[in-house]
Order: C-alpha cells, then sequence, then structure tokens
C-alpha cells in the first residue's frame, strides 16, 4: 500500500455551489508554464479506497513530473460539488480530469464541458451512463466483482436455506448498481427472491451500516447472509452482528480489498473480500494525461484493473487467493 508522498498536501474547504467540497492541491513535480496540470475528483476524502486513489495518483504525478489538483466531495453523493470542481479545473488550465463520479449521469454535463474545451476526462472506478461520455474508464468490472462476491456467499451457505440482507451503497452509481446486480446473478437470486429479506442504503459508510444492519436485525433476526456494498460497510455490519451475539452465525461478503479489510478476512469477520486495484486505476490515469499532454494521444473504451476474491475459506469450483497473497497485494 502506497504512504503519502513527501509533497505537501493542503485542504481547503471551499462552499462550492450548494455541496461543499475538500480540495487537496497538490504539487507534484515542477510548477512552471509548461507543467502538465492534471485534475483528479473523487467521491469523498473519507473513505480509504479514494485516499488509496489520491496517494497513488500523488505518487505517479510527482514521478512524471506533472502537477495533481486533487478535490474530494464533502460526502458520498455531493454530485453539485463534483460538477463545480469539474468547471474549476477547466478554468485552471488542467489537461485532464481523472473522475469517480458521484452520479453516473449527474455530471455529463459537466463533463462535455470540459472535452468541448479540450480537456482530456477519464473516469476511475466509476463509470458513467452512457460509458463513452468520457474518453476512457479506468475500472473494475464491478459486475463480476459482484458475482464473485454472490457465488462465494451462496456456496458458503451450503445447504442452509438462506435469509440474505442487502447493504447497498448510493443510489445512481453504476459500482452500486453493477456490484448489486452482480451478486444476485452470482448468488442466483432476483430483485423479487424471497431469500432477500431485508436492504438498506449505507453510502458505503461504516456507521450507516452498522445502523442499517442493527435495524435489519430487528426485523429479519434470522437472516444468515448479508452482500455489503464495501468493507466500510461490511465492518459495520460485522460490528451490528457482534453486538447482537451472532458473530460466525452470520457469512458476509465484500468488495474492496483494502489491507484492512483483508485483515477483516483473516480475523474472520468478513467471510471474503473482491479485491480490487486503485492504485492501478490511478496510475494509468495519471499516464494517460500525461501521454495525451505530449503527443496528442487520447485513451478510449474500458480498461479492466482486476480483481481477486480473497478467502481463507475456500470453496470448489471459485477461484479465490489466501489472506497471505492478500497482505502481499492489498490494494496494490
Amino acid at each position: 500500500m502506497l504512504g503519502m508522498s513527501t509533497t505537501t498536501t493542503s485542504k481547503l474547504g471551499a462552499a462550492l455551489m450548494a455541496g461543499s467540497l475538500v480540495l487537496g492541491l497538490t504539487a507534484c513535480g515542477g510548477s512552471g508554464s509548461d507543467t502538465v496540470k492534471i485534475g483528479l475528483i473523487t467521491k469523498t476524502d473519507s473513505n480509504p479506497f479514494f485516499v488509496h486513489i489520491r496517494e497513488a495518483a500523488q505518487a505517479q504525478a510527482e514521478q512524471d513530473g506533472a502537477e495533481l489538483i486533487a478535490v474530494a466531495g464533502a460526502f458520498d453523493g455531493d454530485n453539485e460539488g463534483q460538477v463545480a470542481a469539474i468547471e474549476n479545473m477547466i478554468g485552471q488550465g488542467v489537461k485532464g480530469i481523472l473522475i469517480t463520479p458521484n452520479s453516473s449521469t449527474g455530471v455529463l454535463d459537466a463533463i462535455k464541458k470540459a472535452r468541448d474545451a479540450g480537456v482530456v476526462v477519464i473516469a476511475l472506478d466509476t463509470a458513467t451512463e452512457p460509458e463513452d461520455a468520457v474518453d476512457a474508464t479506468f475500472a473494475t468490472d464491478n459486475r463480476a466483482a459482484g458475482v464473485a462476491q454472490g457465488k462465494w456467499v451462496r456456496a458458503a451457505l451450503g445447504d442452509t436455506p438462506p435469509q440474505v440482507l442487502m447493504l447497498d451503497g448510493t443510489p445512481g452509481g453504476t459500482v452500486d448498481t453493477f456490484r448489486h446486480e452482480g451478486f444476485l446473478e452470482g448468488f442466483g437470486l432476483t430483485e423479487n427472491s424471497p431469500e432477500i429479506v431485508g436492504r438498506e442504503n449505507t453510502n458505503g459508510d461504516q456507521t450507516k451500516a452498522q445502523t442499517a444492519m442493527e435495524n435489519l436485525l430487528q426485523r429479519a433476526p434470522g437472516a444468515n447472509a448479508v452482500y455489503t456494498i464495501n468493507e466500510p460497510a461490511a465492518a459495520g455490519a460485522y460490528q451490528a452482528i457482534q453486538s447482537a451475539g451472532r458473530a460466525g452465525q452470520i457469512v458476509i461478503g465484500s468488495i474492496d480489498g483494502s489491507c484492512t479489510g483483508v485483515a477483516d478476512v483473516k480475523a474472520g469477520k468478513i467471510g471474503a473480500t473482491v479485491m480490487q486495484f486503485p492504485a492501478k486505476m490511478a496510475e494509468l490515469g495519471v499516464q494517460a494525461v500525461v501521454k495525451f499532454a505530449q503527443d496528442g494521444t487520447k485513451p478510449s473504451g474500458f480498461t479492466d484493473t482486476g480483481s481477486e476474491l480473497i478467502t481463507d475459506r475456500p470453496v470448489p469450483g471459485i477461484e479465490s487467493k489466501d489472506t497471505a497473497w492478500g497482505e502481499q497485494n492489498c490494494w496494490g
């Protein structure tokens, strides 16, 4: 896992539009007039996944002699703040914008303005709808990740009749939709399957997920399996399950693959997680913008940055890696 670069990072609270953004302005490499400026807009600055994307982008920009302007939304779902950030970055003369959209459709007009102004726009982690609203996307195949989680959770239950709870993220994002639908496909369920005994949105936040899980367990005390949108949601779910005295009785699946998440799998808190590679997303994004600035070559299409199921409870027919491998490769 990458550490923070030695570059100084300052954070400024800026009231942009209706939402407040946390700005991390980071000068990587030179700051002359010929320095390539790259904008990075993540969903939040609190989720470790997006912090890691920023750290990796900072390191790659420094290596390539570029200047990174990093902006994080005040909360998961801060679409208005992201729109304002795009418009602000156009004015700052960035060559490219890397964005993890809070809404897969809500930022499209602002992205079009950027592209019309000659700025290359690359989606990281979260695809837009339509996908070609941006020049390129570097992300996990989130549907495949959801399928892997669903297959493993179903297999882990064995012959026990499933009673499934679903801790979703934030409505309106492709990551949330693809993972949710993938999980159902992998598990062998539909949206209306009676085996689904409860669902809540958590915004991928640990505290919200814990509260949601507490409420769901009251309504569905016989639940024995949980889908979680990410590892913070899984951690919140585990806390609620433990407090209810049901640790070890409910199978939890997740997606992220952070070093913390791998440790939770190793400790038995999460049964399995699907590892992503956010550093690769960020590095490829920065490299693509620098190349565009150098010779005009634009990236295009979808690049799957890979995923791996991590568990110490492998099941036949489902490819997986153990936590020892996970510890060596978390969020690489």
